[in-house]
């Protein structure tokens, strides 16, 4: 019998019937140990948002049988160390591009077309015009990290009319066309991109790739759009290219995240924060449900699972 462990009655609800052979039991060890009349039974662990850590994999790690921790972000770095010996851990990969995508779209619309301005502007119920406002159609786009998120956001770009070219670990042509360069390509792609949309993972490669050198790079008023993660800008090499006005951002990522009271990125010109929201996903959305569907077949059929990341190597 496969036991699929969800945080939550809604997604158990969502997923309903897995067929004879699966049942579906409502578990979130982010709150509470692993029923004792379950240790021995769980097959995949569901975990929700926010959560992690060693007390978090420390109680997936009492499920002898246990197969698949399923994540429910396309980032996994954070999950990895933490992984049971033996355990295998799945990401969402998948589930989050389009709203991702629609978010990174959001704010270059937003930053091309100056609304925060122009909501200051309304709230002071002032008739500000601005003219000046390039909209995305003809803009030279460079996509960091062309995955399928990278892909997702493309496809928006290019119903905008915008250019598109794609840049990853190496290079290749993308199932939609994309031409993709390798990362070593960026120094030279960089003075033509009006828009970089960032939206690689966090690893030792890409930790503050976008530091003084790659800022310094991109014309003047380019903007730096980011939906990876944080760290992947060096924030004390993007205070002064805002500051001084010669560059423009717009961010649902920080370093450091959450952004604290007082931090220049606040206020700094030309600069919009949201709070990491671009991709959250309730987990009874029908994409995530899809997923967890898949990984029971998976099971079912003894192959690996849907979106294999890391199998654990330590206890955690």
């Amino acid at each position: 019998m496969i036991t699929v462990a969800v945080p939550h009655p809604k997604i158990a609800d969502a997923l309903g019937d897995l067929g004879d052979d699966a049942r579906v039991i409502v578990w979130d060890p982010s709150k509470e140990d692993v029923p004792a009349d379950e240790r021995e039974r769980i097959t995949i662990a569901c975990i929700p948002h926010l959560s992690g850590g060693r007390t978090v994999y420390g109680r997936l790690a009492e499920c002898p049988d246990l197969r698949v921790i399923q994540i429910p972000s396309a980032g996994y770095e954070h999950a990895v160390p933490f992984v049971p010996a033996g355990k295998k851990l799945a990401n969402a990969r998948g589930v989050h591009d389009s709203r991702t995508a629609e978010m990174a779209i959001a704010l270059a619309l937003a930053s091309q077309r100056k609304l925060p301005q122009f909501f200051e502007a309304q709230q002071r119920e002032t008739w500000e015009s601005d003219p000046y406002c390039p909209s995305l159609a003809d803009r030279r786009c460079l996509v960091v990290g062309y995955g399928s998120i990278g892909a997702a956001i493309g496809s928006r770009l290019r119903a905008h009319e915008a250019g598109v070219t794609g840049v990853a670990r190496s290079a290749r042509t993308a199932p939609d066309g994309t031409q993709v360069h390798a990362m070593g390509d960026l120094p030279r792609l960089l003075p033509d991109a009006e828009i970089v949309f960032l939206v690689t993972p966090l690893t030792e490669q890409t930790e503050r790739m976008v530091n003084t050198d790659f800022l310094a790079a991109l014309p003047d008023d380019a903007l730096v759009v980011n939906v990876g993660r944080g760290g992947i800008v060096d924030t004390d090499a993007l205070l002064p290219e805002l500051e001084s006005g010669r560059l423009r951002a717009a961010l649902d990522v920080t370093d450091p995240e959450p952004l604290p009271d007082g931090h220049a990125l606040w206020s700094a010109p030309g600069c919009i924060v949201t709070p990491h929201v671009a991709g959250f996903a309730l987990l009874t959305d029908k994409r995530y449900v899809a997923l967890v569907k898949r990984q029971v077949e998976a099971v079912r059929h003894g192959d690996d699972p849907v979106n294999f990341v890391a199998m654990g190597a330590f206890p955690a």
